[in-house]
């Protein structure tokens, strides 16, 4: 919480994380995408506060989607939101990236195919 009571801007970067890690390491995973779970780096992060979120016992809801699908990075769309308010709307652009040579690396066609199964064009 910050000094207003409001969910710390910092809170959010973790929420699109652990909305992320679930759509990389679950969901990718089932259609070919093993590998993106493996080492993905975010390129950028934009988030766009609508409401403030104050403290509550229950969860927030992020719904998350794939924007965009180049050769060597996609981009994440997100919601922070309950059923009828938006909280706020995000956007990562991630690189894919080989760990054991410590560079970025290309999408794999398995990899692309994985992710077009989320790939929803860009929310205003």
């Amino acid at each position: 919480m910050d000094a207003f009571g409001h969910v710390n801007n910092v809170e959010y970067l973790r929420y699109l994380e652990e909305a992320r890690v679930d759509m990389l390491f679950t969901h990718a995973q089932r259609g070919g995408g093993e590998r993106l779970a493996d080492g993905v780096v975010v390129a950028r992060h934009e988030i766009d506060y609508k409401r403030p979120l104050v403290f509550r016992p229950e969860p927030v809801r992020i719904e998350t989607w794939v924007t965009l699908i180049r050769h060597a990075s996609f981009g994440l769309g997100y919601e922070v939101r309950d059923d009828d308010v938006l909280y706020a709307r995000a956007s990562s652009l991630l690189v894919p990236y080989d760990r054991a040579e410590h560079r970025p690396r290309r999408l794999s066609q398995e990899e692309r195919a994985a992710l077009a199964e989320y790939l929803e064009p860009p929310q205003g």
